[in-house]
């Protein structure tokens, strides 16, 4: 586990419950790249230059408002702590709302919280709670310093605090052309609205998240591999083009049935 983002509290009424803050995103786990010369495959280096094209050391920045054109006012780390000491280090739930109401669009980034050991049993309290009133708190966060709307959600044995978008940050779908909910003015019979049902009936299964790959992230890994062991400068086939498949359908029906046959007899080699 990472170490902790901040050490702070969740509450809830007059219920206050001292946790620390962890993301839950793995980020060792991405692939990255390096930024090299051509000629020498020397790294490059952002430097930080100031207007005058004078490179600044870090120790030498600060962070600064501008509330006039070219005037600036410094704002200190203790400044940004200082002006609201309670929001930078609380997850201060404000409601309570039924988790299928809040739209999948909104949710951003999912942090662990962790209680501290006066707080395991209030941690327990709300999470059970939350379990068996399928609701989700609505709180405040700063992290970063930056405020964020977020859930307090149930995920196992602990509380996620998962931020969420503002709703000036999502776009609406009112300006999309897309179908509207009027099957017989889309020409969608009943027999492909029922075959439909069956071939999402039989693609069902239990979440099991273990069982996806990042197979993109494997494939570049795979020829990294070879281009690491046929040697610098050699140049590795290209690769097939992949199939594209015509997205002009003519016979739905047709591929619906051919899809659920074909997803039964895979089921019957699993079970068999």
């Amino acid at each position: 586990m990472p170490r902790a983002l901040w050490k702070g509290a969740i509450s809830f009424g007059l219920v206050t419950i001292p946790v620390s803050l962890y993301p839950a995103k793995d980020a060792g786990a991405n692939l990255t790249f390096h930024l090299l010369h051509r000629d020498d495959l020397s790294r490059i280096h952002n430097a930080r230059v100031d207007e005058e094209d004078h490179e600044v050391s870090l120790e030498d920045i600060v962070k600064g408002y501008e509330y006039d054109k070219d005037r600036y006012v410094i704002v200190s780390e203790a400044d940004l702590k200082a002006a609201n000491v309670d929001a930078t280090q609380t997850i201060d739930i404000m409601h309570f709302v039924d988790s299928s109401e809040i739209d999948i669009a909104f949710f951003d980034t999912p942090y662990y919280t962790e209680p501290a050991k006066m707080g395991r049993k209030a941690y327990a309290l709300l999470r059970e709670t939350l379990k068996r009133t399928q609701k989700v708190g609505v709180a405040k966060i700063v992290i970063r310093e930056r405020q964020h709307l977020c859930a307090v959600v149930v995920d196992g044995p602990a509380l996620l605090a998962y931020t969420l978008r503002w709703p000036y940050q999502l776009r609406g779908a009112s300006d999309l052309d897309l179908p509207g909910d009027d099957l017989v003015a889309l020409n969608v019979s009943p027999q492909e609205m029922s075959m439909a049902e069956q071939l999402v009936n039989a693609m069902t299964s239990s979440w099991e998240p273990e069982q996806y790959r990042d197979t993109y992230r494997d494939d570049l890994l795979a020829l990294i591999g070879r281009k690491v062991k046929s040697g610098e400068g050699e140049e590795l086939p290209e690769p097939p083009k992949p199939e594209v498949r015509a997205t002009n359908v003519v016979d739905l029906s047709a591929l619906l049935k051919q899809s659920v046959e074909q997803r039964k007899s895979e089921r019957g080699k699993e079970t068999a």
